[in-house]
């Protein structure tokens, strides 16, 4: 079989050419990129907004093999047509290949079309440059792509005159349609592939006004074409690069791995003896440097937490992570807290003051704790954004604040799961309710703690909502009050607006006056919450027995007599692990790749947003709606006992304090 140079690999390769050998090699390499595609589609919203802008072009055939050559000489039919309209055109020229979203020709004249799932505004004047005037960076690969296809249409039919376009979810334009969304089903065939399937009668006429927006970038083409592209261990035109990298893809035969700072996003990345599957990076690390599986995995800066210099570090030939010193990092203190630098030295030297297993500052957290006010309410909230909205009014990537847990504590220390709300019901529109049953779960006292800006975000962003809706609930007063009494508003460093009752984040806490090994350098929840249980023996006793779930205990809304801490290995197991796929019909294993740091960044959401979007299409069963709603509840109540654990683990690191 023929293997081709397509746009993916293409991007793929200018990230770092030598994954063009470890890419297509499923029983051999790694890649965490093989997630599933339904979840992915559901999560990003691609698939649909590619059926979406068909429609915006009535009469369009489309190329449905998908055997190349098939699929090349079907395309190449039609183009002999005078006027026509291609989805998914193929087109070939040697060792490149190119499917087009979207193909319009008039004439010699063709329409090269990308369609994307990512967001712009069409009214800002620096959505793709930037002031200097150079190429936009978070548009510059989308660009790229486009440039790639070009590149092999003119090759392709060298006499057609080629513009071309980026059609993305324009954020200026509001929907004017209710359940648009899901008009556009994800299906999965027998074969584990994904499709769309188009409510039947949907059409141009009926979708409303145009939520995407079809930009001409020919300029911005033209100079990715012209000017040479840096990747790895080489630099050309997209000319010269495609050819050798189609070269050495057709040929199989591995590009000389330059390692850098690229590496640590490698997809490739597996930890030896944890997988039947070899891991690429460590190849190529191996080969760069003859180091050996285990000098690696002892640690390299790439691993170094929020760094930003570790390229600087490889180019001056400091590999290991026990070379790096203080002025490497910049080392700094901050009057109060720990510094960036110094957590980052904490995690490359394996010390920090008071000689414990981790660090606390104990003033800065009394301290803390000191003004905290009871009852202590803990809050997470669950969101959906994705392209194509759910609601008539609301734009592209638009907030949907569907479902939140509340845990609260005592000044006697007794702990219950308080409260929560999840509304899921299709055609619903959830974010006024969701303020006021949040506004009766927390009351008017205590104090509100959330895990990273995500919940003041979202409030804000219903605010916004109900500051632009033309038609406002009658008790839209209330539901503003309640916003503006929790969170903060603020413009970089400037804080606009503190509501009385802002809501505390301890990842800053955490970030500030908490240090663990295992955690490396990450304040992230789902690391610090097994780095607390692995360290406290107040949290190994009171949650390795029953009484979770226990109204003699620790009552819960969605669990019965749980046991969260359990030995494994050396330390606890995670809890996260203790509780079943939110989705009983997709394998554990790639849930897990979603909910991980990574997919989020991918997925803008991940499972939440997956979810929800699954959940708000009709035909899903009975069954799998309570399955995956009570999986749903499961989870968020986790969320907000682990910040309880984190709590109660500070506190007794601590000692007596008001809290």
């Amino acid at each position: 079989m023929p293997r081709y140079l397509t746009k993916t690999r293409f991007k793929m390769a200018i990230e770092c050419p030598t994954k063009l050998y470890y890419t297509g090699k499923p029983k051999i390499y790694a890649d965490a990129n093989q997630q599933n595609d339904f979840l992915m589609a559901l999560a990003q919203g691609g698939f649909q907004v590619g059926e979406l802008a068909k429609l915006m072009y009535p009469g369009g055939y489309e190329i449905e093999s998908s055997v190349h050559e098939e699929a090349v000489r079907e395309t190449q039919k039609l183009l002999q047509q005078d006027e026509v309209i291609l989805f998914e055109a193929a087109i070939r020229h040697g060792g490149l290949f190119a499917r087009v979203d979207v193909l319009r020709k008039s004439g010699d004249q063709i329409e090269l079309i990308e369609v994307k799932a990512k967001s712009f505004d069409s009214n800002d004047p620096l959505a793709f440059r930037q002031k200097s005037g150079g190429i936009n960076s978070g548009m510059l690969p989308y660009l790229q792509d486009v440039a790639f296809q070009r590149h092999v249409m003119s090759l392709a039919f060298p006499d057609l005159k080629i513009k071309s376009f980026l059609m993305l979810a324009d954020k200026s334009k509001a929907c004017t349609v209710d359940g648009l969304h899901q008009k556009f089903k994800i299906c999965q065939d027998k074969d584990g592939r994904s499709s769309v399937r188009v409510e039947d009668g949907t059409n141009s006429s009926n979708i409303g006004e145009p939520i995407l927006t079809c930009v001409n970038v020919d300029d911005l083409v033209d100079v990715i074409l012209t000017k040479p592209i840096k990747s790895p261990g080489t630099t050309g035109t997209v000319a010269q690069l495609s050819q050798t990298w189609a070269d050495h893809y057709q040929s199989d035969k591995k590009i000389i791995p330059t390692i850098g700072a690229h590496c640590a996003k490698c997809e490739f990345r597996a930890v030896p003896g944890t997988s039947e599957l070899q891991s690429g990076m460590h190849e190529c690390w191996r080969q760069a440097l003859g180091w050996t599986d285990a000098q690696i995995e002892q640690g390299t800066v790439l691993d170094i937490w929020n760094f930003k210099h570790k390229q600087a570090l490889i180019d001056s030939q400091v590999y290991r992570l026990d070379a790096v010193t203080k002025a490497h990092l910049k080392y700094a203190e901050d009057d109060e807290g720990l510094s960036p630098s110094q957590r980052q030295w904490m995690q490359v030297s394996g010390k920090w003051p008071g000689g414990k297993d981790f660090y606390l500052d104990r003033e800065l957290m009394a301290r803390e704790m000191a003004t905290w006010k009871f009852p202590l309410h803990f809050i997470d909230f669950e969101t959906a954004r994705v392209p194509i909205p759910f609601f008539s009014g609301q734009r592209p990537y638009a907030n949907i604040a569907f479902q939140f847990s509340h845990h609260e504590v005592q000044a006697d220390g007794s702990v219950a799961h308080k409260s929560q709300f999840l509304s899921t019901t299709p055609g619903v529109r959830p974010n006024y309710q969701f303020v006021r049953e949040l506004q009766k779960a927390i009351g008017n006292h205590g104090t509100v703690f959330m895990w990273s800006p995500h919940e003041n975000t979202t409030l804000n962003a219903i605010l916004e909502e109900l500051e632009d809706d033309p038609s406002p609930p009658q008790d839209a007063d209330q539901i503003r009050a309640t916003v503006l009494e929790l969170t903060i508003l603020n413009k970089g460093k400037l804080i606009l607006h503190k509501g009385k009752r802002a809501m505390v984040d301890l990842c800053n806490l955490a970030e500030s006056a908490f240090f663990h090994p295992s955690t490396k350098g990450s304040s992230s929840i789902k690391k610090v919450l097994p780095a607390v249980l692995q360290s406290s023996t107040y949290l190994r006793d009171r949650y390795s027995q029953p009484i979770y779930g226990n109204l003699a205990g620790i009552p819960s809304l969605n669990f019965t007599d749980q046991v969260w801490w359990k030995q494994s290995g050396n330390c606890a197991e995670n809890p996260y692990k203790l509780l079943p796929s939110v989705f009983s019909d997709i394998p554990q294993e790639i849930v897990e790749n979603m909910e991980s740091e990574s997919y989020f960044a991918i997925a803008e959401g991940g499972a939440a947003t997956t979810a929800f979007a699954r959940l708000q299409f009709d035909t899903i069963s009975i069954e799998d709606r309570m399955s995956t709603e009570a999986a749903l509840l499961r989870y968020c109540e986790l969320d907000t006992l682990a910040m309880v654990m984190i709590y109660e683990a500070w506190r007794e690191f601590v000692g007596p304090t008001n809290a």
